[in-house]
């Protein structure tokens, strides 16, 4: 489960990414899908705790995400590029981490501030502060913001791998695929 090489991911640690990568699309279309329905309607309302209980999936499963990404040997990338973009990959990762880390917690600072519910798949988890107007408001202005630079940083990432796969046709994207697939050829 953990066999991570030099070469490529370890098949828990591809699970891991490609659940994450599904769970982040849908807390954000979620959360903008809910723009369809008025306010205070029943599917509006639903779409809401969806977007609550799969952020709070996130949560639970970016601490084994990090444990496979911090164990065992790193995939590296042949050709190795340039430290310019090692250093903009590390920049991104870090900054996905704690989107991942902090966007749920910050989620559940808001609805804790704001004296609402905190569903989970049937449960209501206890708040983590005492009801305070000005702080919900404070947690969901910051939770907004990070949101939003997390969709120019969610797709950077993509249009870098989509980069390294067609134009640099180094191993990027097939490090993390399920099979080893050799990076595209010219010719």
């Amino acid at each position: 489960m953990l066999d991570n090489s030099t070469s490529r991911y370890s098949t828990a640690t591809i699970a891991l990414h490609w659940l994450m990568a599904v769970l982040l699309a849908a807390v954000y279309a979620c959360i903008e899908l809910r723009g369809l329905f008025p306010k205070g309607s029943d599917p509006r309302e639903a779409m809401k705790a969806l977007h609550f209980m799969l952020g709070l999936s996130v949560l639970l499963l970016v601490l084994p995400r990090l444990t496979y990404r911090l164990s065992g040997p790193k995939a590296v990338i042949i050709p190795e590029p340039p430290a310019w973009q090692q250093a903009a990959a590390r920049f991104a990762h870090l900054f996905l981490y704690v989107l991942m880390l902090i966007m749920p917690i910050l989620g559940w600072l808001t609805l804790s501030a704001a004296g609402k519910p905190i569903p989970f798949f049937g449960l209501d988890l206890p708040a983590l502060l005492t009801q305070d107007k000005n702080l919900a408001e404070l947690f969901k202005g910051i939770h907004q913001t990070i949101g939003e630079v997390g969709y120019y940083v969610i797709g950077l990432h993509v249009l870098a791998v989509l980069f390294h796969h067609y134009v640099q046709r180094d191993n990027t994207l097939s490090r993390m695929l399920w099979r080893a697939h050799k990076p595209a050829t010219t010719g």
